[in-house]
């Protein structure tokens, strides 16, 4: 696309845009003129500094216009752009998007995503036998979706590096894993072989999915150090004085 001529006359049109910017602004808040910038033949934008405290780095823009032939120049548009800097509001996302875990209270409801790729058909098959049984299973108790591949690996791979995996502070101070407590009830299906879960009432993760390597201080086969029995000197009798009554 061939560059767009400068047009004097637009140019010219400073006061004319400044007053412009003036009309929609705030009192005193349209400063130094920027420069202007051709948009196409016969139109073109002025810009001028927004000195408004709650908008730093953005800028009046007022578009001015010509029509063939004529020197008489029009406003076409005027507005207040962000530029270089300028603070802007986060990017927007859908609400499904923005949900973080922890956020569900009482009475929330989530939206529901028919094409979740962490959920799959109950009745397909998913190549793992222990997958499908439990699938089976559950179609028959009438629910049409289970975990999908990607959705086991998305879980698993969360509750690994989560406050009940390996690299939890307890779990690096523990003086056993959880796979050899007797509190750790192994799960079912594909994720036996990483997980369970604690049934001790006495450990921070009790009633939590924990990894195999996970561990806390109150595993069942671990014991104190014994303290090392006080020695008590034997009694002192002192014979030699009398004690008057």
């Amino acid at each position: 696309m061939p560059a767009v001529k400068p047009d004097p006359t637009l140019k010219g049109a400073l006061d004319l845009a400044r007053e412009a910017a003036e009309s929609i602004a705030e009192a005193g808040t349209v400063g130094e003129h920027l420069g202007m910038e051709m948009v196409q033949d016969r139109v073109a934008t002025h810009y001028f500094a927004c000195t408004a405290k709650a908008y730093p780095g953005w800028r009046w823009a007022i578009t001015v216009a010509r029509v063939p032939r004529s020197k008489v120049v029009t406003v076409s548009e005027t507005n207040l752009v962000p530029g270089d800097g300028a603070l802007l509001s986060p990017e927007w996302l859908p609400y499904a998007d923005r949900l973080a875990p922890g956020d569900i209270g009482p009475g929330d409801v989530t939206p529901k995503i028919d094409d979740d790729p962490l959920l799959e058909a109950g009745f397909e098959a998913t190549g793992d036998e222990d997958v499908d049984q439990v699938a089976l299973h559950e179609l028959g108790l009438g629910r049409p979706r289970v975990l999908s591949a990607e959705g086991r690996e998305a879980a698993a791979q969360r509750w690994y590096d989560g406050d009940h995996g390996p690299n939890a502070p307890v779990a690096q101070k523990a003086p056993a894993p959880c796979s050899s407590c007797g509190f750790f009830i192994p799960m079912a299906g594909a994720l036996r072989s990483f997980f369970g879960v604690c049934a001790n009432a006495w450990s921070p993760s009790d009633g939590s999915v924990v990894s195999l390597d996970h561990g806390c201080g109150a595993h069942s086969e671990v014991d104190m150090d014994a303290p090392e029995p006080e020695v008590i000197a034997p009694p002192v009798l002192d014979d030699t004085q009398l004690e008057r009554v």
